[in-house]
């Protein structure tokens, strides 16, 4: 059975759409993030707007997160995640008009990541809640795991290719990710429609709090989503990689792009093993010592004066996010039904954006404030102390031995 499932998986028609679609997707957004943060520090050098453009791209998760869950439970998952990554993609062609007329600016970039975040909050939930629509249970695990790989695949090559790209200008970034989104939605929109029927009604109080009652009841899901969301706005350091590449570490555009793919390829590695070996026992305890790892590696990397030991680093650091993201992913969605995924994704998605986005306008505040290595020492730190009281709070999760509960 493991030895085929594998094989059963890249033979998946939908499923390799869809993961095709995830990577485009990731791709195009990952050189966006590349020549957004790179064009931000140059026209104003400052450590804290390039924590700003994280705290703006989360805001939408916040202000829509209850509406992206409904959207997602309500309507055609496939149009709604097309829908997304052609604004994506119209906020790609934005820079690019911009950025050939010489119109950038220090506001039109807080604008157009804002409206990447609006995108990317719908996007989530949907991707997330389609994709058991499209595999049987039994391949779940191993699917969450290989669609992870899309994801990390993307976050190796795409950030290297954008920074080379913008070395002949920020128009051969913002260009190509149009396209890319174009060809994202296109593979979307080839998926078959889901067969359980859409859940009708009007959206109302009751039904858009479902996701959070749901959330509340099982303590497991609960301290896996909030661990991942205390850990990784201590520990995350992805905003400063620009002032890593160009003050400490001493590199250009194809030094911040390496720096950014490095975390994308420990976590690649991480996941091609997990589809191949998944998880099934002592999950609770290889997720919190993954976390640990996670922090130790945001220590070292802090700490680093090495190009080449700093890309260790962050290789290790992704390997070791990847084991936290796969056991919640996997979970999460198994112990849900269907009518739900989407307004629990849109949660746990609230949760992983303000972990990434929230995380990189801390690590700019705190560069504000105490330097650019203390910030990032500081929330390694802060990342092994929160995963020692989550082990305290929520003892059921550090003992929990299968990825779902046994009848």
């Amino acid at each position: 059975m493991s030895s085929e499932a594998p094989l059963l998986l890249r033979r998946h028609r939908p499923f390799l759409a869809f993961w095709w679609a995830r990577v485009s997707t990731a791709s195009a957004f990952q050189m966006l993030t590349v020549a957004i943060g790179w064009h931000l520090y140059q026209l104003t050098g400052s450590v804290l707007d390039l924590g700003l453009v994280g705290l703006v791209e989360f805001a939408p998760r916040l202000l829509f997160m209850l509406h992206t869950g409904h959207v997602a439970d309500r309507y055609d998952r496939r149009k709604v995640a097309a829908l997304c990554q052609a604004a994506q993609g119209l906020v790609a062609l934005a820079l690019l008009i911009a950025s050939a007329t010489d119109e950038v600016s220090r506001n039109l970039i807080f604008v157009c990541a804002f409206m990447l975040g609006g995108a990317r909050a719908f996007e989530m939930p949907t991707t997330q809640a389609l994709l058991p629509n499209i595999v049987p249970s039994a391949l779940f695990p191993r699917a969450v795991a290989a669609s992870a790989s899309a994801m990390q695949s993307a976050t190796i090559v795409a950030p290297a290719i954008g920074g080379f790209l913008y070395a002949f200008g920020s128009a051969w970034v913002y260009g190509p990710s149009a396209v890319i989104y174009l060809i994202a939605l296109t593979l979307m929109l080839s998926l078959p429609a889901r067969q359980t029927p859409l859940a009708k009604g009007r959206a109302t109080l009751q039904s858009l709090m479902a996701g959070i009652h749901f959330i509340r009841s099982r303590p497991d899901i609960l301290g896996a989503i909030s661990l991942d969301l205390f850990a990784v706005l201590l520990g995350g350091a992805t905003a400063l990689l620009p002032v890593f590449a160009r003050d400490i570490l001493l590199t250009g555009p194809w030094g911040l792009g390496m720096l950014r793919s490095a975390p994308a390829v420990g976590a690649l590695l991480m996941s091609f093993w997990l589809a191949r070996f998944p998880i099934e026992r002592k999950v609770g305890r290889v997720m919190f010592t993954g976390v640990g790892v996670f922090g130790v590696a945001t220590i070292a990397f802090g700490l680093s004066t090495s190009f080449w030991f700093s890309l260790v680093t962050l290789a290790v650091l992704g390997a070791a996010d990847m084991i936290s993201m796969v056991i919640r992913g996997a979970f999460v969605q198994l112990e849900t039904p269907d009518e739900m995924r989407g307004r629990v994704s849109a949660v746990n998605g609230l949760f992983i954006g303000a972990s990434n986005q929230l995380g990189e306008f801390e690590s700019g505040l705190t560069a504000h404030w105490f330097g650019t290595v203390p910030a990032v020492v500081l929330g390694g730190v802060g990342t092994l102390v929160v995963t020692g009281v989550w082990m305290k709070v929520f003892p059921s999760l550090a003992k929990r031995d299968y990825m779902h509960q046994q009848p």
